[in-house]
């Protein structure tokens, strides 16, 4: 009988059967014929999934210049701290903040401020002036930089002092605004923040700024525009006050209301933003006599 005639394997087939067969005499399994064919960029066999030159010598490249960017950025760091540390021992002591504030307040005749601290102009003046009083640390980092970049790019001042700058920048640096005031200013308020507290240094705040038509402090600012203590005023004549601080002789109500009113809205708004008022709230205050005398 004869027998029938055998079919011819599968490429597949054979080339497993082949890797069988030298396994089972001890020889090592030759890879299949697509990865014998692959060569790398000097011509040698590369074995799939085995890394070439280049893949081999890309890995260390990259942690060099991971490397390197971590060395260069800890260099700045420990610079802007040195720098830092060198600003807090070149600026004088904050200690005489106290006493400065009251030397101010005699030589303007001004009383100074009893009792608890106004709260609506407090909210007013923090929401309006420094929103992030009660979080930062005497500086505003972002208002810190556009303060410092502001004047030598457009020559103006771009705003963003905090309390704590603007008061050191009553009581130190005389309302002064070169760059080597605003950089002495970061310092001292840094230091102010450290040796008081935040109603501290409010009270002290409320104290020493000008309102306008000589009326240096909350207390005169009261008496004087609205015939009231501060801590008696509305919502629409708290809102009033701490608007003037910015300009006491741009938004002066007694003799530009209109841009006063405007003012004013600003910071109705922005006791909104900082959810201390409705917008009900603000726009009833936005209507209301401010009881001007």
């Amino acid at each position: 009988m004869t027998p029938p005639p055998q079919r011819p394997l599968p490429d597949e087939w054979r080339r497993q059967l082949g890797q069988v067969r030298e396994s089972r005499v001890g020889g090592p399994a030759r890879p299949p014929r697509e990865d014998r064919d692959r060569r790398d960029q000097r011509g040698r066999p590369v074995t799939r999934g085995a890394p070439g030159p280049a893949d081999r010598s890309a890995h260390p490249t990259t942690r060099r210049r991971a490397i390197r960017a971590a060395i260069a950025l800890l260099v700045v760091v420990v610079t802007l701290a040195l720098a830092f540390g060198l600003l807090l021992v070149a600026t004088p002591s904050v200690s005489d903040a106290a006493t400065r504030v009251r030397r101010r307040a005699e030589l303007a005749g001004a009383p100074l401020l009893r009792g608890p601290l106004p709260a609506k102009v407090v909210d007013a003046l923090v929401a309006t002036e420094d929103s992030r009083f009660y979080s930062h640390a005497g500086i505003d980092p972002r208002g810190a930089a556009r303060g410092l970049v502001g004047p030598v790019f457009s020559g103006g001042d771009q705003g963003g002092a905090t309390l704590d700058q603007q008061l050191v920048k009553i009581l130190y640096t005389g309302g002064r605004r070169s760059i080597t005031d605003r950089v002495e200013q970061v310092g001292l308020a840094v230091k102010l923040d450290a040796h008081y507290s935040k109603a501290e240094i409010l009270r002290l705040y409320l104290d020493s700024v000008y309102f306008g038509h000589g009326y240096t402090g909350v207390t005169a600012a009261a008496s004087g525009y609205f015939g009231r203590a501060a801590a008696a005023l509305t919502w629409a004549q708290a809102s009033m006050l701490a608007g003037l601080v910015q300009a006491p002789s741009v938004y002066d109500p007694l003799r530009n209301l209109p841009v006063a009113r405007h003012r004013q809205q600003h910071v109705l708004n922005r006791l909104v933003a900082a959810h201390t008022l409705s917008r009900a709230e603000a726009a009833a205050a936005g209507r209301a006599p401010l009881g001007l005398t």
